[in-house]
């Protein structure tokens, strides 16, 4: 991807806009499309950024900015725009992958060339003008051959949960979130582009994202802003399918009868209800989660949504005061972080961090960076987690790592 992400950096950013070398101010122009070009839309095809869901969302190639997320808000606003579309993701965007550690160092992309599909199916593309974008690469032959390798071995993992429990029993906090990795390295450049293709087929009802190389498919929605609505629908309490519809729903059955999955997804739903009270003035909070099925687990999920007092914040502001919840994290957050470092003693990088796009309104739509993998040529790094409270047991959280990792290895590894 490095040929697309710099054309030039800004030579300015201040409030009469923003500048290239030449001292042309940028200008953004947005267009309707027929419907059928959504499909074979060469930012499609190319795969270098993508954010959907059922259909719906946004693609990209090109960069025209790289910018800190201290100023995506003010950058937006000062590009000339020609909008004759006006929906949400029109007009120029700002998609980023942003790290797990909330006060890590953090850019996102300003793409110079974008598609877009809303859900009721209206098309547009977007280009920033006087950025060169250069032409969707061939596919290269993917890798035949795959060496996998746990960067925690299972000994290990087990005695880190054990540990977490320990902590959990002891006061330090109520659940904490342990994650690990496992690589892969390929014995040629793995195809981003076909792993995307496997990954909208596999988890339809997921969002398909990446950017920056960091793939994947998310069940779980951080924030979505669309003018005054806001939406968020978390995830916490898993337990694997087994492919027979009559056990399934045993497990699920299962799953929403237990007391401890129950209360840990009601602490997320909590921290997230409250956060978002505080911008709505009017906030819809289930009395009780629903089953949201995936392809080998199912999990507990709760729907919040609302209405946003003015002036709205931007969808960044409230990735912003939403992330990291107890569903990544643990509760208390603080604490919490403070035992993932010290117990997990490594970088997640953009593993559980919000994924999503903005544009120059502050609509916007935000994930959780899980069921991810951090792809570089032949190597591919995935990361999955586990929430431990005082009931965990050493086992069955492996297991669940397992399992969660799936997602990743089976649209990567094809031997």
């Amino acid at each position: 991807m490095s040929h697309l992400r710099r054309a030039w950096r800004p030579t300015k950013i201040g409030w009469g806009g923003v500048t290239a070398p030449g001292g042309l101010r940028l200008r953004s122009t947005t267009v309707a499309l027929d419907g059928s070009a959504w499909d074979d839309h060469p930012a499609r095809r190319a795969g270098d950024i993508v954010f959907e869901r059922d259909g719906y969302g946004l693609a990209a190639m090109g960069c025209a900015l790289r910018i800190d997320r201290a100023v995506v808000d003010h950058v937006l606003a000062s590009i000339d725009v020609d909008d004759e579309v006006g929906l949400p993701g029109c007009g120029p965007v700002a998609v980023g992958a942003l790290p797990f550690v909330p006060a890590a160092p953090a850019t996102l992309v300003v793409p110079a060339l974008v598609v877009g599909r809303s859900r009721d199916g209206t098309v547009w593309e977007t280009r920033i003008h006087g950025v060169d974008i250069v032409g969707v690469e061939p596919r290269g032959l993917e890798p035949d051959g795959f060496v996998l390798r746990s960067a925690v071995p299972h000994e290990e993992f087990r005695a880190m949960v054990a540990e977490a429990v320990r902590r959990v029993r002891a006061g330090v906090v109520d659940k904490v979130v342990l994650a690990r990795d496992v690589v892969v390295e390929a014995d040629r450049d793995i195809v981003v582009p076909a792993v995307i293709d496997r990954l909208r087929a596999l988890y339809p009802s997921c969002t398909t994202f990446c950017v920056d190389g960091f793939v994947g498919a998310s069940p779980e929605l951080l924030v979505r802003r669309t003018g005054g609505s806001v939406v968020s629908h978390p995830l916490a309490g898993t337990r694997p399918r087994s492919g027979d519809p009559e056990v399934d729903a045993v497990i699920a059955s299962r799953l929403m009868a237990s007391d401890k999955d129950r209360r840990e997804h009601a602490a997320v739903v909590d921290m997230i209800g409250a956060m978002l009270g505080k911008w709505c003035t009017a906030l819809d909070v289930p009395d009780a989660p629903s089953i949201v099925p995936l392809r080998n687990v199912v999990h507990l999920g709760t729907r919040l949504s609302g209405q946003l007092a003015e002036p709205a914040p931007s969808v960044l502001d409230l990735v912003e005061v939403l992330h990291p919840t107890p569903a990544v994290a643990g509760s208390p957050t603080a604490a919490a972080l403070e035992v993932i470092a010290d117990i997990e003693g490594r970088d997640r990088g953009r593993y559980a961090g919000p994924v999503g796009w903005v544009d120059r309104r502050g609509d916007g739509e935000w994930v959780v960076g899980i069921r991810s993998a951090d792809v570089d040529g032949p190597r591919a790094r995935m990361v999955a987690g586990v929430g431990i409270v005082a009931g965990s047991n050493p086992d069955e959280e492996l297991l669940e790592t397992q399992l969660k990792l799936q997602a990743l290895l089976a649209a990567i590894v094809r031997p």
